[in-house]
């Protein structure tokens, strides 16, 4: 990777995870090495219902790389992501419920592998599931057009998706490892600084299509396992109170 000249092209690993994930060891630290290293400028760390490994890798970063904070959220309907975010979003809501809390902090609402049948996408199923998933079309930023980890044709699914409706499409590595940071990424126009300025950069996006090994995704397993022994598991999707109150009202 090339690294971009000031304030002319940004690249951008907009999904990625940490140690603060119940699926991944990645310290906060090694990511921004990583990152730095190959000659990203922004990377958005997207840890499940957790915020705060994303916030030490924004305070570890120096000026040339951007950290973003983001979330992975798990909603009845499937996973959601929320960037340029000030406080966790609760599992369990509906995608709706979901995007209308990542756009009341003033964040972006992008959809993960959204066609990915091995995980929780919405439109991997059918029903009303799907059909959620369409109606959250209006108030979408991204699709991550390209997944580096998705298999069979979640990508090519998800790519039609963003055309239909047409929203942004990136191309992000999903990183549960240092070793797959910035393995795909996306080329934005300028150098966006905030929800806004990244909003407006999507719409120029090109994306660079890179993907996991079966080898390097092989370690997920491992990773939750020590997860699981530290007491970091994943949260169930049965609603917590917050979530239950915010549905609610």
């Amino acid at each position: 990777m090339v690294a971009a000249t000031a304030h002319a092209t940004s690249f951008a690993d907009l999904h990625v995870h940490s140690s603060a994930s119940f699926d991944s060891l990645s310290r906060p630290a090694d990511l921004v090495r990583a990152a730095l290293q190959r000659g990203l400028t922004h990377l958005a760390i997207t840890d499940h219902e957790r915020l705060d490994g994303a916030l030490r890798a924004r305070d570890l970063a120096p000026p040339e790389l951007r950290v973003i904070v983001g979330e992975e959220v798990r909603t009845a309907g499937g996973d959601i992501i929320g960037l340029y975010l000030e406080r966790a979003v609760p599992a369990g809501l509906s995608l709706a419920d979901a995007g209308a809390a990542i756009r009341e902090q003033g964040g972006l609402v992008g959809l993960p592998h959204p066609f990915d049948r091995f995980r929780s996408s919405g439109g991997s199923r059918t029903g009303a599931a799907e059909e959620a998933l369409r109606e959250l079309a209006g108030s979408v930023d991204f699709v991550e057009a390209h997944n580096g980890r998705a298999l069979g044709g979640g990508n090519v699914r998800a790519a039609g998706f963003a055309v239909q409706h047409s929203l942004p499409g990136v191309a992000a590595s999903d990183a549960h490892t240092v070793q797959e940071v910035g393995l795909a990424y996306t080329i934005l126009p300028g150098d966006p600084g905030s929800a806004a300025e990244m909003r407006e950069a999507l719409a120029g996006a090109r994306l660079v299509l890179g993907r996991a090994s079966l080898y390097v995704r092989g370690w997920t397993p491992f990773a939750k396992l020590v997860q699981r022994r530290r007491g970091n598991g994943r949260m169930p999707l049965a609603m917590s109170d917050r979530a239950r109150e915010r549905s609610s009202s």
